[in-house]
């Protein structure tokens, strides 16, 4: 089963919203929000409250292919979300995240007993390729004890 597979399987927003997961790697995830009219806000546009799932259910995706290998001694969970709406979305949009720090680095700090975190920082994208949005989740390894 691939991340994209096991988000969509165990997260109920994600099937809800019918996310597609098109890249899931260490290196970064590609997410997509189709266009469907029921999630479209006053404007026709997708509702801020589903990019912001999209955005957060991208970071998730490369928070556990990042550090799957970690998850019989961690639980990763988000400690705090902030987004920026920029421009006006139409269609379908695509969320696109990477690490802010290197993996290496809080895996050493989780091996040391620390409790790392670490931002995502995530674009948002219409199909043209403009930049609707932009957020960062800063995630945690909680160790397991």
């Amino acid at each position: 089963m691939t991340v994209g597979e096991m988000l969509a399987a165990t997260v109920p927003m994600a099937r809800t919203l019918r996310l597609e997961f098109l890249e899931t790697t260490a290196d970064r995830a590609v997410v997509r929000l189709p266009d469907q009219a029921e999630y479209h806000n006053h404007i026709g546009g997708p509702h801020a409250g589903a990019m912001f799932t999209l955005a957060e259910s991208a970071s998730g995706a490369i928070v556990l292919a990042a550090f799957g290998d970690q998850l019989s001694r961690a639980v990763p969970l988000a400690v705090r979300a902030e987004i920026g709406y920029k421009k006006l979305a139409k269609g379908e949009v695509t969320a696109t995240a990477t690490l802010g720090r290197p993996a290496a680095d809080v895996v050493a700090e989780l091996d040391r007993g620390e409790r790392p975190e670490f931002p995502v920082a995530i674009e948002i994208r219409r199909a043209d390729g403009a930049v609707t949005g932009e957020m960062t989740v800063v995630w945690t390894l909680r160790p397991q004890n």
